[in-house]
């Protein structure tokens, strides 16, 4: 766990999104728009492994924040742990751009919704100050 705390040093902090899709899934009919990601370094156990704690904070469909788990890694962070019944989310894959954190919502095909070839929710979001 050394490790994976010293990878998620340069992921943790709270993050307001600057930039961000607004994605709408036809299956669904709501529209999902990320306002900001808080990453902590606290940790949490989950089944057999250890992940950090964190939380996404919604405009829409409705003003909501979601308690999340993540993994820093050298290349990105990855944020799990969305309720099934939002939506066909695996989570978001994130990087650190400079002093700015990209990224992009995952899907899981597994949920039965078909995503199309191409769709993606990105975001680009700053440190809170």
């Amino acid at each position: 766990m050394h490790l994976r705390s010293r990878y998620a040093t340069r992921y943790a902090g709270h993050w307001v999104v600057a930039r961000g899709d607004t994605l709408t899934l036809p299956q669904m009919g709501d529209r999902f728009k990320l306002s900001a990601v808080t990453l902590d370094t606290a940790r949490v156990a989950v089944g057999r492994s250890c992940r950090f704690r964190g939380a996404l904070v919604f405009q829409a469909p409705r003003a909501e924040t979601l308690a999340v788990t993540w993994l820093g890694q050298p290349e990105q962070a990855l944020i799990y742990g969305w309720p099934a019944e939002l939506g066909p989310f695996a989570g978001i894959g994130a990087v650190r751009v400079g002093d700015s954190l990209a990224g992009a919502i995952l899907f899981d095909e597994r949920l039965g919704v078909r995503v199309p070839p191409g769709v993606t929710a990105r975001f680009v979001a700053g440190r809170a100050r």
